[in-house]
């Protein structure tokens, strides 16, 4: 999606989208949850890869918490990942219905092998 197309859905500038893009200018998180809901992805997305450095800046972090918050998640949901969208994305962008099937069907054979090397049941 272009820096246009996405400040016109979002009601800015691509101007300001860059400026975003760069750093030049803070995000506010309701423009975020905007950003999220037009790129149809969880918010959590944008925070994925954030390095632990970055994150033990945050103000909460330097002013130190009262107390350590529950974790939200124990393991991350993978339907919010950019590397499971990438991965829907491309896999519809196949035009032949029986690749895409035999595609389907190859993943989800890898995935019981995996399970079986490391002995897990393949319903969890």
């Amino acid at each position: 999606m272009s820096q246009e197309r996405l400040g016109e859905a979002i009601g800015l500038t691509f101007q300001q989208v860059q400026k975003y893009e760069r750093g030049a200018n803070r995000v506010s998180a309701s423009r975020l949850y905007d950003l999220a809901r037009v790129l149809d992805t969880d918010i959590n997305f944008f925070f994925e890869e954030m390095h632990d450095e970055v994150a033990q800046r945050s103000p909460g972090q330097l002013r130190g918490l009262a107390e350590q918050p529950a974790p939200y998640e124990a393991e991350p949901d993978p339907m919010a990942k950019r590397e499971t969208l990438e991965l829907v994305r491309a896999y519809y962008r196949i035009h032949d219905p029986q690749v895409r099937k035999r595609l389907f069907e190859m993943t989800k054979a890898l995935a019981a092998r995996s399970d079986e090397i490391v002995g897990r049941d393949p319903e969890e």
